[in-house]
This record gives structure tokens, sequence and C-alpha cells, in this order.
């Protein structure tokens, strides 16, 4: 009898378990029909990335003239700007599918739904991970036949260097949805400039030592700066950079669960005070 009464109490779970994954795939595949039905989405995800390679894919090709002072140059760039723009992407994922979900009127239907804040958020970072393979394999593929650079040369390590960057665009874009939940429209902006606040001390196409000090403590905190840094170290052939991922999983996983826990303040704050059918009015 016990045992019939543990297995009838285990059915509930696993059925709870089973609904969860599904209203994950609802959202998930709603977000895709978007991009399915109108080209300027699609556009969107593809235009900037196309745009900046083949400006700065010129641009070091012409540098590259150079590298005599500036060995590898163009693997550095390219690579750097590849880089880049997996984590802008993975943050925009995020903070852009809210606003998809704000602009059509459809946030509050969303929630009055058994559809629970965590399954919206991970729905949303499914989202965020098709574009970002769809960005990168148009990207690595015009690297390649333009300029005859391959990101792969980075070999083993171009893993561990792309799931750092990943967990830190989804941190910033939780944080930044987080910030447009409690702020409304005013905070919108911050879907498309806030990732750039962290360009300059994150070491993209330059080593931190060029920095000031006081800017190179601070990058110190910057996983994304760690995650450049190593890529560096891998082209220039030093070898794995274990001690730079270390430091750039460990602050990620903190920023990642200090952003979702925000995240979820600022829902419970909006949701109390009756506000959340009037975000982006």
């Amino acid at each position: 009898m016990r045992g019939a009464k543990d297995e009838e109490g285990e059915c509930p779970r696993i059925l709870e378990l089973t609904m969860s994954v599904h209203r994950i795939q609802a959202i998930f595949l709603r977000q895709l029909f978007l991009y399915k039905r109108s080209i300027p989405r699609l556009m969107g995800v593809l235009y900037w990335p196309v745009l900046d390679l083949v400006l700065w894919g010129f641009i070091t090709i012409y540098l590259n003239q150079y590298r005599g002072t500036l060995p590898a140059f163009v693997s550095f760039f390219l690579g750097a700007l590849i880089l880049w723009d997996l984590l802008f992407r993975a943050q925009q994922g995020i903070s852009i599918s809210f606003l998809e979900d704000i602009w059509s009127r459809n946030l509050l239907n969303l929630f009055v739904s058994p559809i629970s804040v965590s399954e919206y958020v991970i729905s949303l970072m499914f989202v965020s991970l098709i574009k970002i393979i769809l960005t990168a394999s148009v990207s690595i593929f015009l690297a390649w036949l333009f300029y005859s650079f391959n990101i792969f040369i980075i070999g083993v390590s171009l893993l561990p260097l792309v799931l750092n960057l990943l967990l830190l665009g989804w941190a910033i874009g939780i944080f930044t949805t987080a910030l447009i939940l409690r702020f409304g429209s005013q905070a919108e902006v911050l879907a498309w400039g806030v990732a750039f606040l962290f360009q300059p001390v994150s070491a993209v196409f330059y080593p931190v030592s060029v920095l000031p000090y006081p800017i190179q403590v601070l990058a110190m905190w910057v996983p994304s700066s760690h995650v450049f840094e190593g890529m560096r170290t891998v082209v220039s052939g030093g070898g794995f950079p274990v001690k730079e991922l270390t430091w750039a999983l460990s602050l990620n996983l903190f920023y990642l669960l200090f952003a979702t826990l925000f995240f979820f303040r600022m829902f419970k704050a909006v949701r109390v005070k009756g506000l959340l059918g009037k975000i982006g009015e």
C-alpha cells in the first residue's frame, strides 16, 4: 500500500515537470514564429554582425600590413569581433524578446496563464541560444570566405570561451529586463546599449595591460576581460587558459545568480503594485 501511495505522489511531480517543459517549449516556439513571419526581425539578427564583420574585417587587412609590430593581429581582431558579437546577441536574445512581449501587449496574458517566471526566463535563454547559433554560423562563414580566418584555430578552448560569454550575456540580459520591469519604457534603451558599457573594460581588441591601473582593477571583475585575455593567450600559442577561464566562470555564475534574483525581486514588486499590465505604456 505504501509503495502504491509513493507512486501516486510521484505522478503529479512527473506531470508537473512535463507540463513545465511544454510551457517552456510553447514560449520558445512563439518567439521563433515571430521571426518566421517577419523579415525585418530576421534581418536584425543578421544585419549587424555581417556589417561589423565586413567593415572591421577590411580594416584588419589594412592594419595587417604592419604585422611586424602587431603579430597575429588579424587573428586577434577577427576572433575578438566574432566572440564579442556572441556576447551581444546573448544579451539581446533575452532583452529584445522580452520587449517583443511588451510591444505586443502580451506580457500580462503570459503571466495570467500557468507559465511561471522561471519557465519564461528559461524559454528566453533558448531563444537567445538560437540567435547566437545563427549569428555565429554566418559570421564564422564570412570570416573564412572573405578573410581566410578560421576561428577554430583556437581549438578546444573555443567552447569554454563561448560558454562564458553566453553566461555573461544572459546575466546582462536578465538584469536589463529586470530594470525594464521596474522603470518601464524609460529603461527600454538599455536593451541596446547596456552591453557596450562593458566593452571598454572587457579588453576586446587590446590587452588589459594597456588600460590605466584603476581600470585594470575594474576589468578583473568583468568576466569578458578574462575571456578575451584567454583568447589572445591561445592565439599566441600560450596553451589552454585555465586561470582566465576559472576566473570568468566563477564571476559569471555569481553575476547570473544575482541577475536572476534581482529579476524575481523586480517582478514580484511590479506584480504586487499591479503594474504588470502597464509596462511599456
